[in-house]
This record gives structure tokens, C-alpha cells and sequence, in this order.
């Protein structure tokens, strides 16, 4: 008992050491274990909502500060900004605390949740109905996002990009840090690109991992990016022996599922995935669709697809219907208010009619999924946005650019645009990573000497290339090899 004493208290030493970190941990408190892991500092920190008003009403952001295990820790922490837009920033703290390990040692991580997201202030839409809504219900959906708005107690038009920069600037200061790392994912490295074009005396070095730039117009350029995903995939099966003798047919397959979805609409019966309750639905062909384009995410869940598009087209969609529903209690987690608040100011004005025709054109996805996602923006209220808000970001801070090649909606094309404008960049691409590289294989050793140099130049990169795209699934128990003729396993 007394030795583990003395090695709490050596801890709690190690973690007061340094005069910045000092200022952080003074001002926030230990974490219960509800908002955060063992060892973790939690706080709020006031902002306005009006940031240009300087008055009224005041919205409250949560933090979560992983402190460095270090005796002599480093002076710039790396602060996470979550993807979406529209996710919690701390809500990930738990994962984050071990992907992050290697990191901590030398810096602080700080987590902050940005405005309209978390539990704070969140611009969400929970659904609290006992019966598990119709996801494919596109009316109902648009009824639900009516209703949350009209719900909200805010100003929906103050939830952009450069205020929530501005937020976490003022935040940095408050804690006591003079410069910052940024670690960005997704839809975080736009916020991060922002941030580095309003407060560039603030950042040390970045890393950007999927790069989806303020110019992007989310989501005009998802079918193009989607169809360059499953092409890969496509060709991954017809190149892999086991995937291409049990599923000869996968792309007409698809192709086939779509068009009779599209035609016919049929309505199936089957105990909800998630629930084990009986359940009617109309599948129109989004529910092949964007399924479809989530399992492209990842590569595991890819892995599924040519078995999922085989039993659909024997009009078994039980499987399907599993993949779109897999990740549906994680929706919580995401503000839906946030994200239109975000893509109706900051990409709807880059998109005309005749885009979502074009971007759709010879695409798996076509045009639907476009004017679905866009069709709250005819009643979410907007805020003016400057033209030179989509110009390219350029910094001379360190950068380091991720991408996975099977990436279906930040592909590398969009990091090496981004790199154009930030001459003290370098774009690494990784072979077999989907929508985010940080887990990937070596990917978190080389974010840890990018940031321990601020420097990516001497990065060796080839280890990115030892992670194989994971086997195709050719039954439901698993990637397993088909039997031969005589009956028994390979």
C-alpha cells in the first residue's frame, strides 16, 4: 500500500512539472470516470455565442486534457479536432488516450469539444421514440430536422468553422499555451486549416490526416471519390483467387441489386438488427447505396461487401440492412444541427443544380444521395461566409499530410491540392488505409517524430506499405477459404 502511495504521488509530481502544464491543470479537474480516462483533467470553458457582439449569451465547451507522463514535458500540446462535422472532440478520449500514448509521453493532448457538439451545447437531434425509426424514410428525416431546429435555444448561423477557431484560440490561451500542434481528421482538417490561416503565430506544426479543404463543398465530390473507392475494391476481388471464385459476379451483381431497388422498392419483413424487434421496410436503392458507401470507410467492413451484394441479390437484404444499421447508435455521438449549420454556411454556396447532375453522372451513388443531404439547407438558416474563405491556406508551418489511397471521400487528391499552398509540407500515402490513417499500421511512429522535429523530411515512410488490405469475407463466419470439390478446406 505505502509503495503505491509513493507512486501516485511521484505521478501527480511528474504532472505538475512545467509552468504551462501547471496553468492547464490548475484550471480544470480530475476527470470522473464518466467524461474521461484515468489520469485526465476535465473542465468548461465559457464562450459568447455572438463572438462579434462580445455580449449575451455565453455557451459552455467541455475539455478534456490528456497530461504528459513526462518529467520535462514539451511545451506545445497537440490539440484534437474531430471530424464529422458535428463530432465530439472529447467523447473520444478513451481511444484517443491509448492511440495517442507514444505522443503523451512529451505533450499534453487536449481535447475540445467545438460548438454545437458534445453535451455542452450540443445542436443535435436525439430521437427518443421506443420504435426504431425507418432510415431510409427520407420525409420523416427531413420532419426530425424541423423540429430539433426549432428546438434550438441558439442562433443556428453562429456554428461555422472560423468562429469555433476563434473559440479554441481563445481556449489555448486561457490554458496557458503560447504555441500548439494540431492533429485534424476528416472534416478537422479544415478546422485546422482555418485555425492556421486566422491564428498562424499560434501553431508549431500540423498534421493533417484526410484532407477535405474549406473549397471542398461536402458532400459534392462523394460520388466521384466514392466510385474511385469501389473500383479499387472491385479490382481487389477480381485480382484476389478466393474472392473472385465465390463472388464471378460481384459488380453485375451490384449494379443489378441497384436497378431493381430502384425499380420495385420492395418492402421486407425482418427482426431489427439491433433491437431483435419485427420490422416493415420500403428499400429504395439508397439502402444499398449508402451502406454501401459507409462500409467503404473502413477496410474491414469493405471486406464484406462482395459477401453482402451476393445474398442481396437473392433478395436476402438481411445482411445489408445489418451493415446499415451497424453504426447506428454511435449517430448520437454525431450533431446533425452542427453539420447543417456548418455545410449549409460553408458548402452550399458552392453548389449549383446542374453540379449534383455532373457529380453524379456515372456513379454508383449518383445524384440522390446529393439532394438528400443538401435538401435541409432550403430551410437551415445560413451565415454569410467571404470569398477568400475558400482560397487555398497557405503557412509555412510543418505539416504532414495523411491519406489512404482507399480512401472514399478524402482520397489523396485532396491532399496533394492542400500541399500546393503549404510549402513546408509532405503528403504520405498509405496503401491499404480507408477514411483516416492514424491506426494504421506505423502511421502513429511517424506522426511521433513529425512532431518531436517538426519536421516531416526525414520521415521514412515505407512501413506505410506493410499493412495488406484485410481478406475478403467469403462466408459469414469469416475470411475463409472456399472448399474444393472433395469437401474439405484449403
Amino acid at each position: 500500500m505505502t509503495m503505491k502511495l509513493v507512486l501516485v504521488a511521484a505521478l501527480l509530481g511528474l504532472w505538475s512539472c512545467g509552468a504551462r502544464v501547471t496553468t492547464a491543470l490548475s484550471l480544470l479537474n480530475p476527470c470522473s470516470a464518466e467524461d474521461g480516462p484515468s489520469g485526465a483533467y476535465c473542465g468548461r470553458y465559457e464562450v459568447f455565442e455572438n463572438r462579434s457582439a462580445a455580449k449575451g449569451r455565453k455557451i459552455g465547451l467541455k475539455i478534456v486534457l490528456l497530461p504528459a507522463l513526462n518529467s520535462d514535458p514539451a511545451p506545445d500540446p497537440v490539440f484534437f479536432l474531430a471530424g464529422g462535422p458535428g463530432q465530439s472532440a472529447t467523447s473520444l478520449a478513451y481511444p484517443l488516450a491509448n492511440f495517442f500514448a507514444r505522443i503523451r509521453r512529451n505533450r499534453d493532448i487536449v481535447l475540445v469539444d467545438q460548438r454545437g457538439t458534445g453535451k455542452g451545447n450540443p445542436l443535435s437531434c436525439q430521437d427518443d421514440d421506443d420504435e426504431p425509426p425507418d432510415p431510409f424514410d427520407i420525409s420523416a428525416g427531413m420532419a426530425k430536422l424541423r423540429e430539433c431546429l426549432g428546438a434550438f435555444e441558439g442562433d443556428a448561423t453562429l456554428y461555422t468553422t472560423p468562429v469555433a477557431m476563434d473559440d479554441l484560440d481563445e481556449i489555448r490561451a486561457w490554458l496557458g499555451y503560447e504555441r500548439i500542434n494540431l492533429y485534424g481528421g476528416s472534416y478537422g482538417t479544415r478546422a485546422a486549416l482555418v485555425y492556421m490561416r486566422r491564428h498562424p503565430e499560434s501553431v508549431r506544426a500540423a498534421v493533417l490526416d484526410g484532407v477535405a479543404p474549406p473549397d471542398m463543398a461536402i458532400p459534392l465530390h462523394m460520388p466521384r471519390d466514392t466510385q474511385r473507392a469501389l473500383d479499387k475494391l472491385v479490382d481487389a476481388c477480381a485480382s484476389d483467387p478466393l474472392c473472385r471464385q465465390q463472388f464471378p459476379n460481384f459488380e453485375r451483381n451490384l449494379h443489378a441489386v441497384l436497378e431493381k431497388l430502384d425499380r420495385e422498392r420492395p418492402k421486407v419483413r425482418l427482426r431489427h438488427p439491433r433491437t431483435g424487434e419485427p420490422v416493415e421496410w420500403t428499400l429504395p436503392a439508397e439502402a444499398l447505396r449508402m451502406p454501401l458507401m459507409g462500409a467503404l470507410y473502413l477496410p474491414w467492413d469493405s471486406a464484406l461487401l462482395p459477401l453482402v451484394i451476393e445474398e442481396a441479390s437473392k433478395e436476402n437484404y438481411e445482411p445489408l440492412l445489418a451493415l446499415a444499421l451497424a453504426r447506428e447508435g454511435s449517430a448520437g455521438e454525431m450533431s446533425q444541427g452542427m453539420f447543417y449549420s456548418i455545410m449549409c454556411s460553408e458548402d452550399d454556396p458552392l453548389v449549383k443544380e446542374a453540379d449534383m447532375e455532373a457529380a453524379g453522372a456515372g456513379t454508383f451513388l449518383g445524384s440522390s444521395l446529393l439532394y438528400t443531404r443538401w435538401k435541409p439547407c432550403e430551410f437551415w438558416p445560413k451565415a454569410t461566409v467571404p470569398r477568400e474563405y475558400y482560397e487555398p491556406v497557405t503557412s509555412d508551418a510543418p505539416v504532414l499530410i495523411l491519406s489512404g489511397d482507399l480512401d472514399p471521400v478524402t482520397p489523396p487528391s485532396w491532399g496533394e491540392a492542400a500541399a500546393k499552398s503549404l510549402p513546408n509540407s509532405r503528403h504520405l500515402i498509405a496503401a491499404s488505409a480507408g477514411h483516416g490513417v492514424l491506426s494504421n499500421g506505423c502511421a502513429m511512429r511517424l506522426i511521433e517524430q513529425f512532431l518531436e522535429a517538426a519536421d516531416a523530411s526525414g520521415l521514412d515512410p515505407a512501413c506505410l506499405d506493410d499493412v495488406d488490405r484485410p481478406p475478403f469475407f467469403i462466408q459469414p463466419s469469416g475470411p475463409r477459404s472456399v472448399p474444393s470439390s472433395g469437401g474439405s478446406d484449403d
